[in-house]
């Protein structure tokens, strides 16, 4: 297992360099130094999500209240905007929690893998889709946050999955990663995923950082490439958020998170209905535009 975390971190620096470059050669020649508001959504984003709220889904809703960014760019802003903290709680994590070496790498291989395909075709899509898949998933996330909530679950006491568990597993977050790239976290329903497959959930910690932060990257390249990305807010989430990381991994085995999920919850749905909403208007707004071109013609 040492081997294969010593491997996982030189991996992770690897893709850490590469994406500072891509996002150093996107940001030439227009680089804005990131506002109050933006550094300080990163810090509050990224402190809870260090503790396995996730980011997503607060930054969305703490972006939508300020209309800080268009909404079409959100999925890739909020990938490039938290890979740099989340490579961070990797690296924090990795070596805090013990997992199977086998289960650990098959799980971020998928995860890997589905966001790579998934990025590709999300860069493209149009303002009000990409509202009303987020809505659809954020609604789907307050579920399963819900649903941790009865109780908080701690799953089995297993470190590996074997055999028909561990396919589910990886075939459960190979969709995680496809979702990622449609700016949904994969933190709560990671962490559902392996209570349910009777994974002890600690171990969801190193799998879910570790997943997100080698697909993050990746993801980012081609929202980069693509220039489906704020710029100037994904720095704000990278530079508020990596000093955040840290103090929310001094303070975590003191906290108790249920309170913070439920006001999470609240927020998610809130989101949820209000891209959801948000498209709604934006489909009426273009039927309106067609009909009266039409009747022009």
């Amino acid at each position: 297992m040492e081997h294969a975390k010593t491997v996982l971190y030189v991996l992770l620096a690897v893709f850490g360099a590469v994406f500072v470059g891509a996002f150093a050669r996107a940001s030439a020649g227009a680089w804005r130094w990131p506002g109050p508001w933006q550094l300080l959504v990163g810090v509050v984003t990224d402190f809870f999500d260090t503790w396995g709220i996730g980011s997503f889904a607060p930054t969305t809703a703490l972006y939508r209240a300020r209309r800080t960014i268009d909404d079409r760019v959100l999925p890739g802003t909020l990938n490039v905007g938290h890979t740099l903290p989340t490579i961070l709680q990797a690296y924090l994590f990795l070596g805090a929690v013990e997992v199977e070496a086998t289960t650990l790498v098959s799980m971020i291989a998928a995860a890997v893998l589905g966001a790579w395909l998934g990025a590709g075709f999300v860069a493209n899509w149009s303002r009000s889709r990409v509202q009303r898949v987020m809505g659809v998933a954020l609604l789907a996330i307050g579920g399963v946050m819900a649903y941790r909530l009865r109780g908080d679950p701690a799953g089995g006491g297993a470190i590996a999955l074997h055999g028909g568990m561990l396919a589910l597993g990886v075939a459960g977050n190979f969709v995680l990663g496809v979702l990622m790239t449609m700016g949904i976290g994969l933190y709560a329903p990671c962490l559902l995923l392996v209570c349910m497959l009777g994974m002890n959930a600690k171990t969801g910690f190193p799998i879910m950082m570790a997943s997100c932060a080698f697909l993050m990257p990746l993801a980012s390249l081609r929202f980069l490439r693509e220039k489906c990305v704020d710029l100037r807010a994904s720095a704000g989430l990278a530079i508020g958020g990596i000093p955040a990381v840290l103090a929310a991994e001094y303070l975590f085995k003191k906290t108790d998170l249920k309170v913070l999920i439920w006001i999470v919850l609240a927020v998610v749905v809130y989101t949820a209905i209000s891209l959801l909403l948000a498209a709604r208007r934006s489909s009426a707004a273009a039927c309106g535009a067609t009909d009266a071109t039409s009747q022009l013609e």
